[in-house]
């Protein structure tokens, strides 16, 4: 039996001997290794933090000491030794989560992937714990992959420090990186901090400034400004904390267990706020990970295996390279447009146009709030910025999107990739929020493209609006196969045009962005049962086109199909758009319930929803029979 295999919870870990752990460390690293490469999943983070997470676990009293993971994808090690060490089914339906969930254990307080958020749970937990009495308790968040670039971080810090006799014990996993390196001026004073050797540099400089002096005739005490001197310029960079009234302890190494043990013991019985600075490295013990350039092995997809002898298939085309491409042609022609990423440069396939054309893309660190405005300042000043972010992220610059760019009227396009269901990743990852967040913000203009050539053409329309922000959104994964179009109504493309013989048409199904293949395939179905249907592709849905309500006035039902939630959506400003303009014709919207989903393949996802197209084709031939008997004369349906 392995020393992994003998540990049951922490209780087990604390029994350990010290001069153990780094064949536990090892053992761990190598199961991570083993099952995150044929499972997919974050590696390089989790390679980083296992002496780190040894330790919090042998300091602290888990979960009556709360242990906070900011990012949650660095918590693989903390789930093995809390005794979950099935990864077989890691991100995948009925397995792990690959993040921290409640459902799966009482050592895991929240549920979060989104960065910068921990101090603030901790900031509450501490304050929790002081209001009912619970004065021998600590609270340990961990901050790394870049967190502390994130405001919302500094917030908590602010509030930390008021306070000097609350418990909380920060760790800085200082691996110099999120996705890839991590950017600005905190992480450069970071990076000083981690060339600083404290005392022992400090003698150092001081013994070099001994050495200079001549041996008779310098008066002692400025023999004595330069060892003050030495050890002043050793230790100033942690001055910001100690500042901010935390104490600080560090840099350490973050892979030397006993060490980082020792330091959180120290933390932990100081009894107030404590900032530990560690020291690791992404992708630790693993050679292909440590020297991946782009992100050390940050997030690696699932291994696939082909029979012996089969030719390998080519790569699916992706949503992000086509954006990428485009982002570069259009970099070309044009100096004003910039780009904006927040510690994401890679994900949102901004990396080609960064390297084309360095002066004109911006990393922001963690801080999409920031990315909004500074976008807005980008386009007072002249410019065209280009926002790219995940779906899911612009939930955190609701208001800047809201209040700034669209308040003063400036030309900011937002590209959100990973939209609607995602899969592995979750919860927090599903993009499914910003088709209804973003119909209550005036002036913006939405779009959503079904295919590639679309994504090219509306991501050109989108940068060619100037007294407006824009967006346009797209999924993660293969980009879905090329429908052209068979007609146009005003600036809608019709991709079906379906129509019986007496001329009537019986359903009006509007696909929004790459919904359109599945609902190509209902109609093909339903025309297969003698129903006729039009499919057509808004392309812009915020503002929908007028045409829409003579479009619909022609049919007896009509239909939405998006990958978003259906509350507040496409669907309902369809539903709206045709009550204002006095048109009583029933409306049908299909999308993803108002629900948090849990982690699985976005096919499974979309089949759980009905948003495929067998169910979708069932159902709406039902709708329609029901509504057979309005004649051909009644389907405008105009009220009196």
């Amino acid at each position: 039996m392995t020393l992994l295999d003998s540990l049951r919870n922490p209780d087990d870990l604390k029994k350990l001997p010290a001069e153990r752990l780094p064949q536990l460390a090892a053992e761990i690293r190598e199961f991570l290794v083993t099952e995150v490469t044929r499972t997919g999943g974050h590696l390089g983070p989790n390679l980083g933090v296992v002496e780190l997470t040894i330790a919090l676990h042998r300091v602290f009293d888990s979960p009556r000491d709360p242990i906070l993971f900011d990012t949650g994808h660095q918590s693989y090690v903390h789930k093995l030794l809390t005794g979950r060490k099935d990864f077989s089914g890691l991100r995948s339906r009925g397995g792990l989560s690959g993040y921290p969930s409640r459902a799966e254990s009482e050592h895991d307080f929240i549920e979060n992937s989104h960065a910068s958020t921990v101090l603030s749970y901790a900031d509450g937990l501490a304050k929790a714990n002081e209001v009912q009495g619970r004065r021998d308790r600590t609270v340990a968040a961990v901050v790394g992959d870049g967190a502390l670039t994130g405001g919302m971080a500094w917030e908590a810090l602010n509030n930390i420090a008021a306070r000097h006799d609350r418990r909380v014990v920060i760790v800085v996993n200082d691996n110099g990186r999120s996705y890839s390196p991590t950017m600005g001026g905190l992480a450069d004073h970071l990076a000083s901090l981690r060339m600083t050797q404290g005392y022992e540099q400090a003698l150092d400089l001081a013994k070099a400034a001994l050495n200079r002096a001549p041996v008779v005739g310098q008066p002692l005490y400025e023999a004595l400004h330069g060892l003050k001197k030495g050890i002043k310029d050793a230790i100033q960079p942690q001055m910001m904390f100690e500042d901010l009234g935390l104490k600080y302890v560090g840099p350490i190494d973050g892979h030397d267990a006993a060490m980082v043990e020792k330091a959180l013991r120290r933390a932990r019985d100081f009894g107030g706020p404590v900032i530990v600075h560690c020291i690791t490295q992404k992708g630790k013990g693993h050679a292909p990970a440590e020297n991946h350039e782009e992100d050390q092995f940050h997030s690696i997809g699932a291994a696939k295996t082909a029979p012996a002898g089969a030719p390998s298939a080519p790569a699916p085309r992706k949503w992000t390279s086509v954006f990428s491409e485009e982002m570069v042609a259009i970099g070309a022609e044009r100096e004003d447009v910039v780009a904006i990423t927040a510690a994401m440069l890679h994900p949102t396939g901004l990396a080609p146009f960064a390297e084309a054309y360095p002066d004109r893309c911006f990393d922001v660190g963690i801080a999409e709030q920031h990315a909004a405005t500074s976008a807005t300042g980008l386009a007072m000043g002249g410019l065209h910025p280009v926002v790219a972010v995940y779906a899911t992220f612009l939930n955190r610059c609701f208001d800047q999107v809201l209040m700034d760019a669209a308040l003063h009227r400036q030309g900011v396009t937002f590209c959100l990739d990973r939209s609607g269901v995602t899969g592995p990743d979750g919860a927090s990852h599903h993009g499914m929020w910003d088709l209804s967040i973003l119909q209550v913000v005036p002036g913006l203009r939405l779009a959503v493209p079904r295919d590639a050539p679309r994504l090219r053409e509306q991501l050109r329309e989108a940068v060619a609006v100037e007294d407006a922000p824009t967006v346009v959104r797209y999924p993660t994964g293969a980009v879905a196969p090329e429908i052209e179009a068979v007609g146009r109504v005003g600036t809608m493309d019709v991709l079906r045009r379906a129509t019986r013989a007496n001329h009537s048409e019986d359903l009006l199904l509007i696909a929004v962005g790459p919904m359109a293949e599945t609902c190509c395939e209902v109609a093909d179905r339903m025309a297969d049962q003698g129903i006729g249907v039009t499919v057509i592709d808004p392309r812009w849905v915020k503002p929908l086109d007028e045409a829409i309500v003579g479009e619909a006035a022609r049919h007896r039902v009509v239909a939405v199909v998006e990958d978003n939630g259906r509350v507040g959506a496409v669907g309902d400003a369809v539903a709206r758009t045709l009550r204002d303009a006095d048109l009583d014709i029933p409306v049908r919207t299909f999308g993803i319930e108002q629900e948090f989903l849990d982690h699985a393949k976005r096919g499974d996802i979309l089949a759980d929803m009905g948003l495929t197209p067998q169910s979708l084709a069932r159902e709406l031939t039902e709708t329609v029979s029901r509504h057979a008997e309005r004649g051909v004369g009644d389907t405008a349906g105009a009220k009196p």
